[in-house]
């Protein structure tokens, strides 16, 4: 079974990130990056990991009123594409593990410059 739910996962980021290319034309939501997709055993509620290039709250914030507003035509779209039974509900989430990268490729520069500084 989990290997069937990764599978549906896989195709989920796949096809949402294609929908996102091709048929949303909600400016809010151009240059967001699907990073990962989680689905629940019973394929009825997937948690969509999306990551954009701005640092900015507000820009964060612009982005997921652009994918809450864009979540219906996702979700139809996705019914045209998966030969699943059912479309499971759609959730989008800010994906944390990008922002911790960025925080822990700043502390190992503040090291690089401490050592520089040392010597």
């Amino acid at each position: 079974m989990k290997h069937r739910i990764g599978r549906v996962e896989s195709e989920i980021q796949r096809e949402v990130t294609d929908i996102l290319l091709k048929r949303v034309r909600d400016p809010r939501v151009e240059g967001v990056t699907i990073t990962g997709v989680e689905v629940t055993q019973d394929l009825q509620y997937c948690k969509i990991y999306y990551s954009i290039l701005s640092n900015l709250a507000s820009a964060a914030e612009k982005a997921q009123a652009g994918l809450d507003k864009a979540t219906p035509l996702i979700r139809r779209e996705l019914g045209h594409r998966l030969t699943t039974y059912k479309i499971p509900e759609l959730s989008f989430h800010q994906d944390p593990s990008v922002r911790y990268g960025e925080h822990i490729d700043k502390l190992i520069r503040q090291l690089h410059v401490q050592d520089n500084d040392e010597s």
